[in-house]
């Protein structure tokens, strides 16, 4: 049986990149090889995108268009279908989850090897005191999602909001908004300290490990975002008009 790929349809240049993947999730794996914003760039169009990177916009269509419309069968690909309150319980139970069980991991392993290499090379003992800052930004952000955000568009789904401390469910969005970018910057410093995640041809196995563990942390939240800012705060602004 014969693939069916997006060759059938036309990709409009116009489509912001966190539409796109909204639209096909697997589209995400070519933008984090592009390094192609989605989550919090994810407004820009495609065509800004490949401008602003220095990316041919022809080529980039040419492998969005070739790109499998089924080859991912993960929860991701019925994220978009999902209710506001399955959403938020799959964004608290796979991303927040996630989050609170790898960030002590990895902020031991991260110091244990800034402990042992930090002489050898000097951006390692800057790591851990950026990736402190990420827990403590990350673990502020958590709470106020899901003590107040989280519930304030479950009440506006049930069509029963309540009165709140805010006129709009806009008005913590923007803050979740400002704080999911200062997380993308703090992501972004660390990858350039690894030099992209990369080890050195002398790197011992803990060094490896913890740059394994980074790269995947930053697809994660690369995900998480995404699924908060292109579909689950959009949709919710969006049912608020109906309320």
């Amino acid at each position: 049986m014969t693939m069916t790929t997006t060759t059938e349809m036309t990709l409009n240049p116009e489509t912001t990149v966190g539409e796109l993947v909204v639209e096909q999730p697997n589209r995400s794996r070519l933008f984090e090889e592009l390094r192609i914003d989605y989550c919090c760039g994810g407004r820009k169009p495609l065509r800004q995108v490949c401008e602003e990177k220095g990316l041919a916009l022809e080529d980039v269509l040419a492998r969005l268009e070739q790109l499998p419309t089924e080859s991912q069968q993960s929860s991701h690909s019925t994220v978009a279908e999902l209710t506001l309150g399955a959403l938020i319980d799959h964004i608290v139970d796979e991303h927040h989850a996630y989050l609170r069980r790898e960030l002590p991991r990895l902020d031991g392993m991260i110091r244990k090897v800034a402990r042992v290499h930090g002489e050898k090379d000097h951006r390692l003992v800057t790591l851990p005191v950026v990736f402190a800052a990420l827990i403590a930004e990350l673990g502020d952000h958590l709470a106020k999602e899901e003590r107040i955000l989280f519930p304030a568009i479950r009440r506006l789904e049930s069509g029963d909001p309540e009165d709140t401390c805010f006129a709009s469910v806009g008005q913590p969005i923007q803050v979740m908004l400002a704080e999911h970018d200062s997380a993308g910057h703090t992501v972004e410093e660390m990858r350039r300290l690894t030099e992209g995640f990369n080890p050195p041809t002398w790197a011992c196995n803990t060094y490896r490990a913890m740059l394994d563990g980074l790269r995947e942390l930053e697809a994660d939240l690369h995900q998480h975002i995404h699924e908060e800012n292109n579909i689950l705060f959009p949709r919710a602004l969006e049912r608020e008009q109906t309320v």
